[in-house]
């Protein structure tokens, strides 16, 4: 009874785990509350959104064993983002407000460098983490040049109730303009590798509590 108990909890972490990863998403990187300032954000948003993919998908490829579970955990970020994006939807916003992240394609590159390694744990951290850093803001970018203007929606719906702090204000054009994608891939490679060993370190305190 413990032992099935105990891998309930484990696959409850699992749904935990990729529920606050929506939650970042919506909070911290994706357009709510930050429209206005998307384009300047991006760098911001990149690193924020590798870490969470790669934390994620690293102890749950690690835990299972089996490639292709990295990819699983993006799929289910995914689908919860888009119902919170149709949420959103349901309430008058428009189909642009919320941008759903493109985390599937970052998270396939980890199950390759795991697969293709025949499942080394060190070559994750390292291959599967330096590829899931550099191609999301890629990815991302691609995504965003494809929806509405951000600074267009951003005045067309103020959000009056938002503190003042909130309010859209005209976004000031910075150094981070220039070149999102590279700042985004760079410093994304470098910290998405010792997210990777965290997301390893997991499953060892895992498999540790789980003998206890």
């Amino acid at each position: 009874l413990m032992v099935w108990l105990r891998r309930c909890t484990h696959y409850l972490f699992i749904i935990v785990v990729a529920v606050n990863g929506t939650l970042l998403t919506i909070n911290a990187g994706d357009y709510i509350f930050y429209t206005d300032w998307a384009w300047t954000s991006f760098v911001i948003f990149s690193i924020s959104q590798t870490l969470m993919l790669t934390v994620g998908a690293c102890y749950y490829l690690t835990f299972t064993g089996v490639p292709g579970t990295a990819t699983y955990y993006a799929l289910i970020i995914t689908v919860y983002t888009w119902v919170a994006k149709g949420a959103w939807f349901s309430l008058g916003y428009p189909y642009d407000f919320i941008v759903t992240p493109v985390w599937i394609p970052s998270a396939m590159l980890s199950d390759l460098a795991y697969w293709a390694t025949k499942r080394n744990k060190h070559s994750l951290i390292l291959f599967g983490g330096v590829l899931v850093g550099m191609s999301l803001p890629l990815f991302n970018m691609v995504n965003l040049i494809t929806i509405a203007d951000p600074l267009e929606t951003a005045f067309k719906y103020p959000r009056p109730t938002l503190p003042p702090y909130m309010t859209p204000i005209e976004p000031q054009v910075g150094k981070f303009y220039n070149s999102p994608v590279a700042l985004g891939a760079g410093a994304g490679a470098v910290l998405s590798v010792t997210m990777a060993a965290l997301g390893c370190k997991l499953t060892t305190w895992t498999y540790r509590w789980m003998a206890a």
